[in-house]
């Protein structure tokens, strides 16, 4: 290779890449197609001729090489798998090769039999490095490319080429352009510009200059080259080595300048770039260029380089202006011998402003007269950064001044200009009359002959007169070619989808490239958008880029391609990535600074290894389940020029246009027409479509902006929106802040004050609208309220009870919480949700009110959102305006209330009120669910008062005075006339007197109608109906209300934001929907379960579709869920009440059928296995769906649902025998103890899959929020198991022989072996036989029974359910235990009569026995465990505790035991708390010597939870005394070990339980500071506080005097968020605050008082106050 040539140019020193000669060339000799190795068949295939990838893979795995190539036909393709278009074009392509014509060729000599010299487009893609690095000065064949030429353009008169665009008269904005002409050039040629015909000029933009195109030169008219192309060039062209770019192989760099007369204030030039050669004059409109360097200035002045400037400057400019022609001078650009003409090197420069300077002192000197003329025609000097072609700036400049001579400027006139010069040693002034020669600037009055002078100058005159003349017309034709652009009406119509306005549900999905900083002010309409995502392909763009521009005002996450890339399904995408919540920003091509794997890539880096991740990206985001097609638009805003077909802004275009199967989404914005003509060669390359239609190129950046926001439908929300303050003051509410609030809907003190709907003509329209929606059944919006408001408007209409409701949020007395929640239960669709809105609007200056928009949210987001709207605007802990929230159907309240005080504690200042969670509850009783209710509530039912009718009564009048028919806003009426059925019923039969169940609309309303009747809150999205109905326009044409006219007006569309944006379309009240069904029913002989398998049957709802996962959910819902009166049903079902209604035989097809369609959830098959085992009796059937559901998701309830199909089983076979009054054989027995086997290990499953927590389906989980529970089911179906076997065996062995039954009693009792059973008659002996068979399972009934019941206990007395509603569900099982138990003493403990005949029959009982018998009569009365002594303290009273204790005393005296110690303990404290004066308790100070034995012997990591809870009790430390005690030193110990233990054995029931205090630390000492609830309770003034639950809720209850005066208030210290009790020395008690909002945050030491409750889980503080508040 040759060796680099020297630069004196140190930049070229600096980054050695921009030094065109390091780059080595790439022409070098081809291989035969003999010798392509697999690998180059392959690139060829992608890279040359563009085959699709996976075709050319198919040859790559196949092995073909070039050899095997050449041997293939199109039918050896078709049988490897391509299909019949890449085939054609592979064999077709192969065979140029083969047989070149013209220019094209494929192996070549000289003598055109060896080998190519020259060089293709295939040689890039050659293995051979070595031989790719040669220089080559042979000649060489040029490869023409069949899209662009270069033609001969010879001037005769200048022989110079005028580098003019054909389709523009000036360039474009954009930056310098390469064009790539390809590099085989003649050895001996010596001028490109001799066989050049015409160039067309292709501009790319100015942030990466060094973008390439490929020009296709013609063929050479020379007859004996016409088999090859030979181009004449200059020298130091075929020397030079930097006009090839490695990134393209065999093409030459050549850009083209900055668009003539433009600011392009973002345009940049590219080191060492070519520009094309100076021109002279062509059509005086097209401007010429000069290039100068102004090189060797190290040495000169500053004033002498500014001269040399100007000089340069006015000379070119003169000359431009008297020749009439456009113009442009460059300096800072090289020419030969140092550099190569046209060479970009740029000027050091320190201050342009001493150029501007310079140049603005110097005109006047020079133009003298002319001085205004010449300020009009020469532009002042623009500036333009060169960079290298790594990006990197080098410092360095190019200076431009365009000459731009108008007629209407210049007429006819000379201009001569005065030089200053030295002659003589004197400065004198020297005139001069510069024109333009050709390429080149002379000067007339160099003529020292003043003959040939003076004619010169009459030609002169002459020509400038004719020059002008031409001038004038040139610019009458280029004013009439320029004409009018349509294209902003084009933008409005590709934006709207052909509407008038931008309607705010449009979705974009934008991808765009760098933009110039310049730029960024022109894209403010990318904020006012709804940008479902953007896919940026600027790695710099968080920088300094689109990004950080839209980031300053609007909330957009940062993502990678890859996060769309899960195996999560679509729901779980769209809520990780908060999708239509905010915008998600895709770096499609990583970020600088960034870890490996986001950094940003090469084209074919990134075609490698990050096309795939974007491809699938695009896959999701273009589903028809994300967007819908008729509310999407697809945006590529391109600022930079992309010329590479494989660039990846082509391969993302060539994927969605797949994806959305063609363009009719797509609007291509496009900086200026270079950069459109390159977008549209390449799209059409790739795709073979013109994408011109689709394309807005004419207008400036800043005309797009005005434009797109002029276009937008008028804003119905305030610009500026303000949030209520301390002291009556505001705080302004910023958008970016309310976006990442994405669950709540904010009411802003202003709510639609001062908006641009209210300002325009339109404005009528629109109030009619919203009434109008609303009415018809919609939901209530701000707007509502604010209508009535105005003058003239009748109020929005008070429900009875909005005062009640009013008082209740705004109390006088104050409120007790810092987060307060108020319930209000009221019927579906009787107003009760817009009577918490009406309230809301009433207190928006008051609190900061906010409603939440998005059901499916997590309490813990929800939390930390409130807590943000809470601290709004306030730096400092103090005087916050509280939130108002409303929830709507939000089951677990209590659990939201506990995240809300968890996450805003530390913002907690004294009492003061946060919160307020204003709950609306659907109840079929409002007012049976507001009496049973302990939190605050109000209710309303569908029954008006008069007072109300008479509002509706007024407001109906009103309506009909504004609206047309307002007796067809059905849901008004329906209030109006007081909910009336008749009305109802007779409005549904008029409106559906002539309905087609058969067409696709009477389908559509009959599943609308099954949905919205056992749904409440279905819908089914509008773009699904749309779909069903055969609705498919792009523009709208038809619209889905026309199509089902007249039946559209009983349904409405409405917004819904879960797992998506949508519009969803439902009925306008569930009664009507109620009607519709009905008839259908009766009037169109359909039956419920027609419809619902016509539904199921239904493929469009499930294949693709907005909301598709919802409207799953509801089907499933309406097939699965069952009704439940602790959710606020009428009743509890066994199946849902759409099964319930259906015959049998057809709730079995349903179901069946719904197996089919939901083939992999799991909760059909097991719904479907309860209806076969419930209602049919086929266990057969029951059996095999159940192990269906088992194999599907086998969770706790599924296992429940098997064993109970088992124990049914059993059940109906004891049944049976007991209505045929047969005797049960021995074989029944076997049966039954097989069944009631199998029934127990899957009750077991139940039971230990609870405990994993296993996490159901999603399509199984509830569309709203459901209170966590624990599944107990699985321990009453064994406990129920167990006793139908108790009755099997009674029923044999009772019956015939009493002592036979007590026998077997005795032996299940004690495990004593079968075979030592009396056997009286051969029947009994089969009957044993079969027992002995399952003896294991007969012998584990009674311990487990009592370990189910142990279970229990612990339960319901260590653990309470974190809601109140679960509470009730918890008596069922209550008394259901209690009932077993009562059956299970019976037959396994004695009576009190037996007992004393057993002891008068045998006075002298083994101590054995004696203990067995107490421990019979304790577990008798449940007090036989540290749970049922628990229970003893609100049980038992003290005569009966007194007996308890008498039991226990001699079973501690008597056992080695600890558990038995432990009770004891415990049996004497709950006898002091019942009975203190009771003679046989024991003294404090045994008590804790008996404890201390048990506490050595069972040490610290124990799951004795009970001993370690009694050295709490016992042993905390007093106020002020010794810590002498090793027992009271060691109660942190304790406290930690009590901790521990329990969350060993409790913790997975802590979703749904929490611990319970049974004492409190009283003021006394020793037993007397153990105080149980109960104590507390009797010192509360019951007239006073009736309700004292209601006391312990809210927390009053410490606020008690008399309660006050029992306990003692320990002080405490807060540490790093923690409460530690402080006794002195290094004894610090860990207690924890019973509410999470009770500590500040900051992890401030504070000292802090508080009352003391002992849970099983540890020591919890009550009523936490800060010494500082005291």
């Amino acid at each position: 290779m040759e060796k680099a040539e020297a630069s004196d140019d140190p930049d070229l020193e600096k980054h050695p890449e921009c030094h065109t000669n390091n780059r080595t060339s790439d022409m070098e000799t081809q291989k035969k197609i003999d010798d392509w190795t697999k690998e180059d068949v392959y690139q060829w295939l992608i890279k040359v001729i563009n085959v699709p990838l996976k075709y050319a893979e198919i040859l790559y795995n196949e092995d073909v090489s070039g050899a095997c190539l050449l041997l293939f036909d199109k039918k050896d393709l078709l049988d490897l798998g391509l299909r019949h278009g890449p085939a054609v074009q592979i064999i077709k392509k192969l065979s140029e090769l083969k047989n070149p014509k013209g220019n094209l060729t494929s192996r070549a000599t000289p003598e055109h039999s060896d080998s190519l010299v020259g060089t293709s487009a295939i040689e890039h893609y050659q293995g051979d490095k070595q031989e790719a690095k040669r220089h080559s000065r042979k000649s060489a064949e040029l490869e023409v490319l069949p899209q662009l030429s270069i033609q001969e353009n010879c001037d005769s008169n200048s022989g110079e080429h005028r580098w003019a665009s054909k389709d523009k008269q000036k360039y474009p904005s954009s930056g310098g352009e390469t064009l790539y002409v390809t590099a085989g050039f003649q050895e001996n040629e010596t001028s490109i510009s001799e066989e050049v015909e015409n160039i067309k000029h292709k501009i790319v933009d100015g942030t990466r200059t060094a973008q390439l195109t490929m020009l296709q030169l013609s063929h050479s008219t020379k007859p004996k080259n016409a088999d090859r192309v030979q181009i004449k060039t200059k020298e130091h062209l075929i020397q030079s080595n930097n006009i090839v770019d490695h990134s393209k192989s065999f093409v030459k760099c050549v850009c083209l300048p900055r668009p003539f007369d433009e600011i392009s204030s973002s345009f940049v030039y590219t080191k060492n770039e070519m520009l094309p050669p100076e021109t002279g004059p062509s059509n005086l409109i097209d401007p010429v260029h000069e290039y100068k360097l102004m090189a060797n200035t190290a040495n000169a002045s500053e004033k002498e380089v500014l001269k040399k400037f100007t000089d340069e400057v006015f000379r070119f400019a003169a000359g431009c202006m008297n020749s009439r022609t456009n113009g442009t001078i460059h300096f800072g650009v090289g020419d030969e011998p140092q550099y190569k003409h046209g060479q970009i090197i740029g000027l050091d420069i320190t201050s342009p402003d001493k150029y501007i300077d310079e140049f603005d002192k110097r005109l006047k000197e020079r133009f003298e007269e002319n001085t205004n003329i010449a300020k009009i025609c020469i532009r002042p000097p623009k500036f333009f950064q060169v960079k290298c072609p790594d990006n990197s700036n080098v410092t360095k400049w190019v200076i431009e001044v365009d000459i731009v001579p108008n007629y209407v400027d210049t007429l006819e006139k000379l201009f001569y200009t005065t030089l200053a010069v030295k002659e003589e040693g004197k400065n004198c002034k020297r005139e001069c009359l510069f024109v333009r020669s050709g390429a080149s600037t002379s000067n007339i009055l160099d003529e020292k002959n003043p003959r040939l002078l003076q004619q010169k100058i009459k030609k002169v005159t002459d020509d400038v007169k004719s020059w002008a003349s031409s001038r004038k017309s040139a610019e009458e034709r280029h004013r009439e070619t320029t004409g009018q652009s349509s294209q902003g009406q084009r933008l409005k119509q590709l934006i709207t989808h052909g509407r008038d306005i931008l309607e705010s549900s449009i979705q974009f999905i934008v991808i765009t490239n760098k933009c110039h900083v310049s730029q960024l002010e022109h894209l403010c309409f990318l904020k006012e958008l709804k940008l479902f995502v953007v896919l940026d392909f600027d790695p710099e763009s968080r920088e300094n880029g689109t990004f950080s521009y839209y980031r300053k005002d609007r909330m957009a996450n940062i993502h990678y391609p890859r996060l769309y890339h899960t195996t999560d399904n679509i729901s779980t995408i769209i809520g990780k990535l908060n999708l239509f919540k905010q915008t998600s920003w895709v770096f499609c091509n990583g970020q600088v600074d960034e870890n490996e794997a986001d950094m940003p890539f090469s084209d074919s880096e990134w075609l490698k290894k990050r096309a795939a991740d974007v491809n699938e990206m695009i896959s999701f985001i273009c589903k028809p389940d994300i967007l819908s097609k008729q509310k999407l638009v697809v945006m590529f805003l391109l600022h930079s020029v992309v010329t590479d077909i494989s660039s990846p802004i082509i391969e993302t275009f060539c994927s969605i246009y797949q994806k959305l199967e063609g363009d009719d989404n797509m609007v291509c914005i496009c900086k200026d027409s270079t950069v459109f003509e390159q977008w549209k060669h390449a799209v059409q390359t790739r795709c073979k479509t013109d994408i011109t239609n689709k394309c807005i190129y004419e207008l400036s950046m800043n005309e797009v902006n005005s434009t797109i926001q002029k276009t937008r439908e008028p804003q119905t929300i305030s610009e500026n929106r303000y949030l209520p303050s301390f002291g009556s003051s505001s705080v302004l509410l910023t958008k970016k802040d309310e976006d990442q609030m994405t669950v709540l809907e904010i009411l802003a003190q202003n709510e639609c004050e001062n908006t641009e709907i209210e300002t325009i003509e339109s404005f009528t329209k629109f109030k009619n609208k919203t009434e109008e929606e609303f009415y018809r059944g919609g939901q209530v919006k701000w707007w509502n309220f604010y209508l009535s408001e105005k003058p003239g408007s009748i109020p929005f209409i008070k429900r009875d009870k909005y005062e009640e409701l009013h008082n209740l949020i705004t109390p006088t007395e104050g409120y007790s919480c810092p987060c307060v929640t108020i319930n209000l239960f009221h019927h579906p669709g009787c107003g009760g949700t817009t009577l918490a809105m009406h309230v809301l609007w009433n207190l928006r200056h008051k609190f900061r009110c906010a409603v939440l928009k998005n059901n499916s949210a997590q309490s813990s987001e929800i939390a930390v959102q409130v807590t943000q709207l809470l601290t709004y605007g306030k730096e400092e802990q103090s005087s916050y305006t509280p939130v108002l929230l409303l929830v709507d159907n939000w089951e677990d309240v209590e659990d939201l209330q506990r995240c809300i005080l968890f996450t805003a504690h530390e913002k907690k200042k004294r009492e003061s009120l946060m919160v307020i969670i204003l709950n609306c509850e659907r109840s079929q009783f409002p007012s049976e669910s507001s009496r049973k209710s302990r939190i605050d509530n109000v209710f309303i039912t569908n029954k008006l008062s008069t007072k109300e009718q008479g509002f509706f009564q007024m407001k109906l009048k009103e309506l009909k005075g504004h609206h047309e028919k307002p007796e067809t806003f059905y849901a008004f009426m329906i209030m109006t006339n007081d909910f009336s059925e008749k009305y109802i019923e007779n409005l549904v039969c008029n409106i559906l007197k002539d309905l087609d169940v058969s067409t696709k609309e009477g389908q559509l309303l009959s599943f609308l109608a099954l949905l919205n009747t056992y749904v409440h809150g279905s819908c089914m999205s509008l773009s699904v109906c749309e779909e069903f109905v055969k609705i498919k326009n792009l523009w709208e044409q038809e619209s889905l209300e026309e199509k089902m006219n007249p039946y559209s007006t009983l349904l409405i569309c409405f917004n819904v934001e879960e797992c998506g944006t949508y519009q969803g379309v439902r009925f306008l009240h569930q009664q009507i929907a109620e009607n519709c069904l009905k008839i259908l029913i009766s009037k169109h002989s359909l039956t419920l379960s027609e419809i619902t398998t016509n539904l199921l049957h239904c493929n469009q709802l499930y294949n693709s579709g907005m909301g598709k996962d919802i409207l799953i959910q509801n089907i499933l819902s309406m097939l699965i869920t069952r009704q439940r009166k602790e959710h606020g049903d009428d009743k509890d079902t066994l199946f849902s009440p759409l099964i319930e209604e259906m015959p049998m035989a057809e709730s079995k097809q349903v179901l069946t059928l719904a197996t089919k369609r939901f083939d992999k959830n799991a909760t059909v098959p097991q719904a479907l296995a309860r209806h076969f085992y419930l209602k049919e009796k086929d266990f057969t059937a029951a059996l095999q769906w159940a192990q269906d559901a088992r194999q599907k998701d086998y969770n706790s309830y599924i296992a429940d649902t098997l064993g109970q199909v088992y124990k049914s089983y059993l059940k109906h076979v004891m049944e049976h025998e007991k209505e045929q009054k047969n005797e049960l054989t021995p074989e029944t027995l076997e049966t039954c103890l097989q069944m009631a086997v199998k029934a127990t290990m899957a009750f077991k499953d139940s039971q230990d899959l609870e405990k994993k927590n296993e996490q159901m389906d999603f399509l199984d989980q509830p569309t709203r929020k459901r209170q966590k529970t624990y599944n107990t089911s699985g321990y009453v179906g064994e406990m129920d198991v167990a006793m139908i076997i108790f009755d099997v065996l009674e029923n044999i062995f009772r019956k015939p022989d009493e002592y036979q039954w007590d026998t077997l009693l005795h032996s299940l009792k004690n495990g004593i072996s079968f075979h030592s059973f009396h056997e009286t008659d051969q029947k009994t002996a089969e009957f044993l036989s079969k027992l002995i068979s399952h003896d294991k399972f007969l012998f584990s009934l009674k311990p487990r029974m009592k370990e189910i019941f142990v279970f229990f206990e612990n339960y319901f007395t260590y653990l309470k359910p974190r809601s109140i509603e679960r509470e009730a569900a918890e008596d069922r099982n209550k008394r259901k235990v209690s009932e077993h138990f009562k059956r299970y003493v019976k037959l396994f403990c004695q009576s009190g009569e037996e007992k004393e005949m057993e002891r008068a029959s045998q006075p002298n009982l083994s101590l054995q026995q004696k203990l067995e018998q107490y421990r019979c009569f304790l577990e008798e009365k449940h007090a036989d465990t540290f749970a049922g002594l628990l229970q003893c303290l609100s049980e038992k009273n003290g005569n009966q505790m007194e007996l308890i204790l008498k039991k226990w005393q001699f079973i501690s005296e008597n056992s080695k035991k600890y558990i038995d110690h432990i009770n004891f303990i415990l049996a004497n404290i709950v006898l002091y708390c019942i009975k203190p004066k009771s003679t046989i308790l024991k003294k404090y100070d045994e008590l804790v010597v008996l404890l201390n034995v048990v506490l050595q012997a069972k040490g610290t990591y124990s799951d004795c939870t009970e001993a370690y809870y009694l050295a709490m009790l016992l042993l905390w430390p007093r106020k002020g005394s010794s810590m002498d005690n090793t027992m009271s030193r060691n109660i942190c110990t304790y406290i930690t070990s009590t901790k521990k233990s329990f969350h060993r054995r409790f913790s997975h029931m802590f979703p749904a339980k929490s611990a319970i205090a049974h004492f409190y630390l009283g003021k006394s000492k020793e037993l007397k500071r153990i105080l149980h609830k109960a104590k507390l309770d009797q010192v509360v003034d019951k007239e006073k506080h009736p309700n004292i639950h209601q006391l312990w809720q809210s927390g009053a209850i410490w606020r008690e005097l008399e309660v006050q005066n029992l306990l003692q208030r320990v002080m405490g210290k807060t540490e790093n968020g923690d409460i530690y009790v402080d006794y002195g020395g290094n004894l610090k008690i860990p207690v924890r605050p019973v509410y999470l909002g009770g500590l500040r945050s900051g992890c401030s030491l504070e000292e802090v008082s508080f009352f003391l409750g002992f849970t099983m889980e540890g020591p919890v503080a009550y009523d936490i106050k800060y010494a500082t508040d005291l």
